[in-house]
C-alpha cells in the first residue's frame, strides 16, 4: 500500500503525534508498505511532505484566502481570532494538499480533526480516510479559555463552539474514527455529539527493543549523593500541569529534602516555570534539562515517574516510566486512569490537587518495598499491555477493511 500520514501540528516535533507518526511509519515501511507524512513545517510557514521534500509555502496562499474570507463575505469565520486562524489554517492545507495530489495513496490516515476536515474535502471519493484523535482539542482549548479571561470566550459563544463542531464534522467526514482509550471516545461522544458506531478503541504500542537499547545506554545525568530521582518528561505548557507539579513539591520539601526532580522538555512556559521553582525555593531541587534524546536513559536514573497534567490522552512518557519499572504519581486527567492501576502500578490524584500528589510522592520516598511493588507491576503491564505488534496489526486490519468497504460501493 501507499500511504499517506496527515497531521496539522508540526512535522518534525517533539510531541507525542509526531512520534507516534514517525513509529508507525517506521514500522509500516519494514512491511512492505510506502509512507509519506504531510504536516505544517516547524516555523508553521508551509505545509510539506516532509520525506519527500514536497513544500508549499502559506505566504502563497494567505493573500487569496483572506481576500475571498473577508468579514462581509465569511462572518461567521471571523467571530473570533481563533476561529479565524484555526479555519485559515485548514484551509491552506487543503489547498496545499490538493496542490500536491492525493490520487496516488491507497489509504490517507489523518492525526487530527483539522487535518481530517481539510484532506477530507479535496481527497478523491475512492480513497478511504481513517482519522486517529489523540486527545481532545475542544476540551484543551476550553481549559485555555477559561484560564485567559482577556480572550472574551464565553460558554456558548462561537468561538466556544467552534472545536467540539470541528471535531464532529471531522469524525463524520472519515471512514472510522480511532481513539487510543475509552475516555477520548466518550469525550467525541458526550462533547461532540459522535455516534457511537464511528469510533474504534485501541492503544497505542511501544517499540520495547529500541526502548531497551536507549534504557541500557544510560546517561551521563547522574543522581546526587543520597538523593532520590523524580523525573517529569513533558512539554512545558498550561496542560500538562508542570505549575502544579511545582506546588506539589514545594509542599513535598516541607516534608524531607532526600530527592531532586528532573524536568525533561522545553516549551512556552519554561521562564514562567523556573521563576516559579525560585519563588518558592526549589531552585537546588528542581532542574530543567530541557529537550533530551534519550528520556529511557534518564529513566534508568530515575525512581519515580511524575505527571500532573491537566488534561492528556494516553502519554508516551508514561508507557515508557511503566517499561523502565518506574511507580507512576499521576492525574487523573484525561485517559491516565485507563493506564495506570492505582495502589498497583502507580497512584492518581485528582486533577489540580497539588496536596494528594504531594503526599503520594513522600509516601513511595518512605516506602522502598512498596516503591518497588507498584514499579515491578508496572513493568509487567507495560511489557504485556503495551504491544507494537499488536497495534500494528489492527492498525493493517483497519486499512483494509477500510479499502474493501470503498472498493464495494
Amino acid at each position: 500500500m501507499k500511504i499517506l500520514l496527515a497531521t496539522h501540528w508540526l512535522l518534525p516535533h517533539v510531541g507525542g503525534v509526531y512520534n507516534f507518526m514517525q513509529e508507525l511509519k517506521k514500522r509500516l515501511e519494514q512491511l512492505g508498505h510506502e509512507v509519506d507524512l504531510l504536516g505544517n513545517s516547524p516555523d508553521y510557514k508551509k505545509i510539506h511532505i516532509v520525506n519527500q521534500r514536497k513544500e508549499l509555502a502559506k505566504e502563497v496562499l494567505l493573500p487569496m484566502l483572506e481576500a475571498k474570507l473577508d468579514p462581509q463575505t465569511a462572518p461567521g469565520l471571523n467571530q473570533h481570532s481563533a476561529i479565524r486562524f484555526y479555519e485559515l489554517e485548514r484551509y491552506c492545507m487543503e489547498l496545499a494538499a490538493a496542490y500536491f495530489g492525493l490520487e496516488q495513496y491507497d489509504i490517507i490516515h489523518t492525526q487530527d480533526s483539522f487535518s481530517t476536515r481539510s484532506l477530507s474535502r479535496v481527497k478523491p471519493k475512492r480513497t478511504p480516510l481513517v482519522s486517529h484523535i489523540h486527545g481532545s482539542v475542544a476540551r484543551e482549548m476550553k481549559d485555555i479559555f477559561r484560564n485567559n479571561p482577556a480572550q472574551g470566550v464565553n460558554e456558548g459563544s462561537p468561538a466556544w463552539r467552534y472545536f467540539p463542531a470541528i471535531e464532529y464534522h471531522a469524525a463524520l467526514s472519515s471512514d472510522l474514527t480511532i481513539t487510543a482509550n475509552q475516555w477520548s471516545k466518550n469525550v467525541l461522544m458526550s462533547d461532540c455529539g459522535v455516534p457511537d458506531y464511528r469510533i474504534t478503541v485501541f492503544q497505542y504500542g511501544l517499540d520495547a527493543e529500541a526502548f531497551q537499547a536507549k534504557y541500557r545506554a544510560g546517561s551521563s545525568h547522574r543522581r546526587p549523593p543520597g538523593k532520590k530521582v523524580i523525573i517529569c518528561p513533558a512539554r512545558l505548557v498550561f496542560v500538562k500541569g508542570i505549575h502544579v507539579l511545582l506546588e506539589s513539591l514545594a509542599i513535598l520539601k516541607r516534608m524531607r529534602n532526600d530527592w531532586v526532580c528532573w524536568i525533561v522538555g522545553d516549551g512556552a512556559m519554561r521562564g514562567q516555570l523556573e521563576e516559579q521553582a525560585i519563588r518558592t525555593g526549589l531552585q537546588h531541587e528542581v532542574l530543567f534539562l530541557g529537550q533530551h534524546d534519550n528520556v529511557p536513559g534518564l529513566l534508568s536514573q530515575s525512581d519515580i515517574f511524575v505527571h500532573t497534567c491537566i488534561q492528556d490522552n494516553q502519554p508516551y512518557s508514561v508507557m515508557e516510566a511503566q517499561m523502565a519499572g518506574l511507580p507512576s504519581v499521576v492525574s487523573t486527567a484525561g485517559g491516565l486512569p485507563e493506564m495506570v492501576t492505582h495502589g498497583f502500578t502507580g497512584l492518581l490524584a485528582p486533577v489540580g490537587d497539588p496536596g494528594s500528589t504531594a503526599e503520594h510522592l513522600n509516601l513511595l520516598l518512605r516506602d522502598e518495598d512498596y516503591r518497588k511493588f507498584l514499579g515491578d507491576n508496572a513493568k509487567t503491564f507495560a511489557y504485556k499491555h503495551w504491544s507494537m505488534d499488536l497495534m500494528i496489526e489492527r492498525m493493517l486490519n483497519i486499512y483494509y477493511g477500510a479499502i474493501a468497504q470503498k472498493s464495494s460501493q
